[in-house]
């Protein structure tokens, strides 16, 4: 009876990467596979944001092939904002370990604005338009208050904070403190050049707004499925790049732009810098100006191990 009862036991994570969005979780999960169990044909299920009413069983198949060996792990960037989804994670697993990257906030607003333009979320617009109507991409780099309610829901020590900044500049540092947060072993990058060191970005806007929300659409109703299979299929043969590509390129920030979003955000990089206890300077200036040191993050680390 009791062996029964434990086969009927969920597999569930042990680790969840919560994002925020646009701050490598692309390369993270590619690095990890193989190395962790990983949801099944997808990289994130956004079953704590997007589709919680599907039931727990349903978010469980996605680790029906976890060996047991090793560490359970989903990387979903959807769940760093989200209120409902830290309590359901606190419910549903409530020993779970926290992974998050932090990027600055005037780059990363800029980036989540050119990957709302390519999926067909915002119409046609210069980013300083969509800042002004959009209030929740324009205020949605709050990163103190919200690690704040991790920290309390899981335990600060349960809680790894890492840096944007140090992945791309640094990337095997990075990966060294999320596995060994994550308890796996080492992954050299230099045994892996097919990962490189690109992040998943977006280049151009969509030709036609329309056709790319169509296909959002499409791709939601098949994840909620989970035809995942169906979505890699139409991937690989180029139909998500043909309805969310082929418009015009973006740009750069302007020196302008920069400077009035750094003066914006720096209330909140002070508040973040105290939570934390780090330097945040870099963030305080314009991206030309910058030196990222091989390991910034140091004094997070200290702050996980308690």
């Amino acid at each position: 009876m009791v062996a029964t009862a434990r086969a009927r036991t969920p597999k569930l994570p042990d680790v969840i990467g919560i994002g925020p969005p646009r701050t490598g979780s692309t390369w993270l999960h590619r690095v990890l596979e193989g190395r962790v169990d990983l949801p099944y044909r997808v990289k994130e299920t956004q079953f704590f944001s997007n589709y919680y009413d599907r039931g727990i069983d349903w978010y469980a198949r996605h680790f029906r092939y976890a060996t047991g060996g090793r560490p359970i792990v989903e990387i979903c960037p959807t769940y760093f904002f989200k209120t409902e989804a830290l309590e359901r994670i606190k419910v549903h697993i409530p020993n779970c370990r926290i992974v998050t990257t932090l990027r600055d906030p005037a780059d990363r607003v800029y980036s989540v604005y050119k990957m709302l333009r390519h999926f067909g979320n915002v119409r046609s617009g210069t980013f300083d338009q969509v800042l002004k109507t959009w209030t929740n991409l324009a205020g949605g780099n709050r990163y103190a208050p919200i690690l704040e309610t991790w920290f309390e829901s899981f335990g600060r020590e349960n809680v790894l904070v890492t840096l944007y900044d140090e992945l791309r500049a640094h990337p095997q540092s990075y990966l060294d403190r999320v596995t060994d947060f994550m308890g796996v072993e080492r992954i050299a990058l230099s045994a892996r050049p097919e990962i490189g060191d690109d992040v998943h970005s977006f280049d151009r806007a969509p030709k036609n707004r329309r056709l790319a929300r169509r296909a959002m659409t499409v791709i939601h109703w098949l994840k909620g499925h989970q035809a995942y299979g169906v979505v890699n299929l139409l991937e690989r043969a180029g139909v998500w790049d043909f309805c969310h590509g082929r418009g015009e390129p973006y740009g750069r920030l302007t020196p302008e732009q920069e400077e009035r979003l750094r003066e914006r955000y720096l209330p909140e990089v002070e508040a973040l810098e105290e939570l934390l206890m780090i330097d945040l300077s870099a963030w305080k200036k314009p991206r030309a100006r910058r030196v990222i040191e091989p390991s910034p993050a140091r004094p997070l680390e200290r702050l996980a191990n308690g």
